[in-house]
């Protein structure tokens, strides 16, 4: 939220909390279902509200407006477009699709203690589907652009449709949803089980253009992987997000590719441009005290490290990927997630000089002794050099360097973890050296 706009819309995070929450009451078998019955009342009221407020054209594809991208865009997102248009946003669309998978996950939960829950599971499935055939679509009317091999925001005005084709973080947004579903799991849940079948083998309108795949090469795998972003288009967003001129910087994914340094975005009519700044922003939007036009925010960085893992969790040695692109170094993607996480606390441990990058070029917390061990968590980092910026004292998200320190210690002493339990759903990789 920006200061006191509180109308602004953010991304519906909530659900990601309180499963968070309640996974941490306790082990399996022994965690607070009270709770998540509780908040997950509260959550279908604020899924519907997006369901029928965000979904103006009812062709699940969403407007959600702000959603906490202060200025990632070439209009501010949180008002009325002076054309009279509308944008179709895919950072939006693919918020709802995670919604809807984080409510899945937990109506199965809840559905071991009451079968009831099996309904609401399908129902989130089904929602699911429908956002994912929507913004897949080839026919004009989905975000994914097939030559580009990224989504993208559509301006929509006078019944035309342009593609805003900037490489944002918004793009990235549809990697966020994933979910595997284990066969042996669903055959748990009699209901939800038949009807997920009879909606793969008799919908193949809807089914054909996601990721239920039933079986890998040469190996049968009954598991369903549920993702916006099926194999092929996975391969293609990771070129972008792994090439180190566009989005992959020495310490992590920066939140607009550096691409647009040379060839900045800019409308038609060139009353606006987008292009890449990776520190301070010149054009003062929201202030001018944010940025997501370049630097490195934590929370999105960790949202795509977890589900790098969730993908891997599903695809194994079946799928590997340069990192960076161009190198000639193919990786699975859960040492891509490894390696991204390696890049991320370079930000904070010092190099051989003894120099923190994201204390900058600071005399003071290089060499004074009471100054050079403290460490701020700072809002967002250069996308180049790793230096902290805006507020100094993000210890919301930016603290979720310690979550990320904590498995790198676990994958040195776990040196062969294949993330067998994919309940966690993140953070079981395989050792990577960086």
């Amino acid at each position: 939220m920006f200061l006191f706009a509180f109308d602004d819309v953010n991304p519906p995070v909530h659900c990601y909390a309180v499963l968070k929450v309640y996974k941490a009451t306790g082990p399996k078998g022994k965690r607070d279902l009270v709770f998540l019955a509780r908040c997950f009342h509260k959550l279908v009221l604020n899924f519907t509200w997006w369901i029928n407020r965000k979904d103006i054209d009812g062709k699940n594809i969403f407007s959600g407006g702000f959603l906490g991208l202060d200025n990632i865009g070439v209009f501010d997102r949180s008002k009325p477009l002076d054309c009279g248009g509308k944008i179709a946003q895919a950072d939006a669309t693919a918020w709802v699709a995670f919604f809807c998978l984080i409510m899945l996950e937990i109506s199965l939960i809840l559905a071991k203690r009451d079968h009831v829950y099996e309904d609401m599971a399908s129902k989130f499935f089904e929602h699911f589907v429908a956002i994912v055939d929507a913004i897949n679509k080839k026919d004009g009317i989905g975000l994914w652009d097939e030559k580009d091999g990224f989504y993208y925001d559509h301006l929509h005005t006078n019944n035309h449709t342009c593609p805003m084709k900037i490489l944002s973080m918004v793009g990235l947004v549809p990697l966020f949803s994933c979910m595997v579903l284990r066969e042996d799991n669903m055959k748990q849940f009699p209901g939800f089980y038949k009807r997920t079948k009879w909606f793969l083998e008799n919908r193949k309108d809807l089914s054909k253009t996601i990721s239920f795949m039933c079986g890998r090469e040469k190996k049968p795998n009954p598991n369903l992987l549920l993702a916006i972003v099926n194999k092929e288009k996975l391969q293609k967003v990771l070129q972008h997000l792994l090439n180190e001129n566009e989005f992959l910087s020495p310490y992590g994914i920066r939140s607009l590719s550096k691409h647009h340094k040379e060839q900045p975005f800019v409308l038609d009519d060139n009353t606006a441009r987008v292009g890449y700044e990776p520190e301070s922003l010149k054009v003062k939007l929201f202030g001018g005290n944010s940025n997501w036009r370049g630097p490195i925010w934590f929370p999105m960085n960790y949202l795509i490290i977890e589900n790098l893992f969730r993908y891997d969790y599903y695809y194994g040695e079946s799928l590997k990927v340069e990192c960076p692109t161009g190198s000639g170094n193919l990786m699975r993607l859960s040492d891509v997630a490894k390696e991204l996480s390696h890049r991320l606390a370079d930000i904070f441990l010092p190099d051989l000089t003894g120099h923190r990058p994201c204390h900058g070029p600071s005399e003071k917390y290089d060499k004074d002794p009471y100054f050079k061990d403290l460490i701020l968590f700072y809002e967002f980092f250069h996308g180049d050099t790793g230096r902290g910026c805006g507020a100094s004292h993000q210890t919301g998200w930016t603290a979720l360097i310690a979550n990320t320190m904590k498995y790198m210690h676990k994958w040195t002493l776990e040196n062969d973890s294949d993330m067998s339990d994919n309940e966690e759903g993140s953070f079981r990789p395989r050792l990577h050296t960086h």
